[in-house]
């Protein structure tokens, strides 16, 4: 039997179908029978303890320019639904919060992936910090004594915002770069939470893994590689994805984090490995599942809609 699935997303119209993961999800989910409801996160209500949404049903197709059909709007309880998938892109904002603490409510009779109080609870820079015998020397303060001691420490730093996405903000400063204090100042009167402040890794160059999880275990990979011209490797910001395979070391990430991203029902997961190091643990939309079937991999969407099917008992 098939499941009733809700997508709070993005808006459909606006996303790249050649690299969007949710995408990949909604393929995947009709092509088994799901039936499928769309909504975009400002459609969210919540009333007398219940929360609502204003959805519409929705049929996708892989053609670009012409990759949806939507149906007629309509009030709908989200505790209605099998499952919902929470898979609007960040910012990670007090909106994005908002949005799990109304589904928390429905969590887990109606199975949120991923669990919204476990996102809640994960941010990507911050989460990560609880595995730092695993990641580069990582500072996390808004404190300029405290900058200062780190890149006196290392040498070459990477600044960004602590709440950033997609590669945005990303400053390499070296040993004499004169432009530290300025970008000091833009960061203190640009963001208001701390931002991050890391060791440079020179092995960027040859690439930023993407290793995706599902479930705590180990699903795909792609490695992207950044233009000559940029420190970022984000394939929105230019990165060339790369099939790849996995070092012992990678092995080791993925075997030392899982437990705990299945324990908080973090179900899709996506780590960066540079050389090694992991830098970040993204759940609140992971990408990479398109990237690595082109290039030859596993279907993940398969093998998530495997375990939410078994999540949901085989209904």
């Amino acid at each position: 039997m098939g499941l009733s699935v809700a997508v709070q997303m993005d808006p459909i119209e606006r996303i790249n179908i050649r690299g969007d993961s949710t995408f990949a999800l909604m393929l995947e989910a009709q092509s088994r029978g799901h039936a499928l409801a769309y909504y975009t996160p400002d459609r969210l209500a919540l009333m007398d303890g219940r929360p609502f949404a204003t959805v519409r049903p929705i049929k996708v197709r892989d053609e670009v320019g012409d990759h949806f059909i939507l149906g007629e709007a309509r009030r709908a309880d989200l505790a209605e639904f099998d499952v919902v998938l929470l898979r609007q892109d960040p910012p990670f904002d007090l909106a994005y919060i908002t949005t799990t603490h109304l589904l928390e409510r429905i969590h887990p009779r109606t199975l949120v992936v991923n669990d919204p109080r476990a996102v809640r609870d994960a941010p990507e820079k911050l989460f990560v910090m609880q595995f730092p015998e695993l990641m580069p020397p990582t500072l996390i303060t808004r404190d300029l004594a405290e900058i200062k001691a780190f890149r006196a420490r290392h040498g070459d730093i990477v600044m960004k915002p602590l709440y950033g996405k997609g590669g945005e903000a990303v400053f390499r400063l070296a040993p004499e770069d004169l432009n530290f204090g300025s970008l000091f100042d833009l960061f203190a009167v640009t963001f208001r939470e701390p931002w991050v402040v890391q060791k440079f890794l020179p092995a960027v160059r040859l690439g930023d893994k993407r290793i995706i999880l599902i479930d705590g275990e180990f699903a795909g990979a792609v490695n992207r590689v950044p233009a000559a011209d940029d420190l970022r490797s984000n394939m929105v910001r230019g990165g060339a994805p790369a099939a790849t395979e996995l070092t012992q070391r990678e092995r080791e990430i993925c075997a030392r984090i899982g437990p705990s991203l299945r324990e908080r029902g973090l179900l899709f997961a996506g780590i960066d490995v540079i050389d090694g190091f992991l830098t970040e643990i993204n759940v609140t939309s992971p990408t990479g599942i398109r990237a690595v079937a082109r290039l030859g991999g596993p279907d993940i969407a398969a093998n998530i809609w495997d375990v939410i099917e078994a999540k949901r008992g085989g209904k």
